[in-house]
């Protein structure tokens, strides 16, 4: 709830929380959670760093008082981007700005990111070919869109005396599909019914 509160309203917390300083170190250790871990400014307790610059330029080694002092004369923050190096590796960059391209580049990538879903089609052993047809049709829309296909076959009552001539069932199904689909799972019995997945063909 406090970073949240933080979140929201950091410019509250500046006016308020000057001298407070059980307030000011849980703000700093939310800057330091929040965004990738990244140790920033004072937070950075390493005697020295290997520093690079605003332009991606190396300064060298130096200490790391010197090294925010450079920050803050450029109006800037000093992050600590490399922390298993030795010496840590710090950069001096606007952190806001960091914090606003990072969120961006991480939120491009879900965009990016292919969701399969799977989606089920419903056969019966008594099913006429025109209705497999259709269930066909179905199952080819899926597979074009990249989602994986659960074609369950479901048996009732005295339907499970007859499971073995009614495999055939799905294998025409798969045949209907094979330019362009694949087994993913081979058909097998679950409970009342027997299960089998496709995928599309890379």
């Amino acid at each position: 709830m406090l970073c949240r509160w933080i979140e929201l309203y950091p410019s509250f917390l500046c006016i308020y929380c000057t001298g407070n300083e059980t307030i000011y170190y849980l703000f700093n250790l939310w800057r330091c959670n929040t965004i990738s871990d990244l140790m920033i400014n004072e937070q950075i307790r390493d005697r020295e760093v290997r520093l690079i610059g605003e332009a991606g330029e190396q300064l060298g080694i130096i200490l790391t008082k010197d090294a925010i002092k450079l920050a803050k004369d450029a109006e800037l923050d000093l992050v600590k981007i490399a922390p298993k190096a030795e010496p840590p590796v710090c950069k001096i960059i606007d952190y806001g700005k960091y914090k606003y391209e990072l969120a961006r580049r991480e939120k491009d990538a879900k965009k990016k990111q292919k969701v399969t879903e799977v989606k089920e089609i419903r056969l019966s052993p008594n099913i006429d070919d025109n209705d497999l047809n259709t269930k066909v049709n179905h199952a080819r829309k899926f597979l074009e869109k990249g989602d994986k296909v659960k074609v369950t076959l479901r048996f009732r009552g005295r339907e499970m005396a007859h499971t073995h001539s009614s495999r055939i069932i799905l294998d025409n199904f798969y045949k209907r599909l094979e330019d362009i689909a694949m087994v993913d799972k081979p058909a097998k019995f679950e409970g009342r019914s027997m299960i089998m997945f496709l995928t599309e063909k890379r």
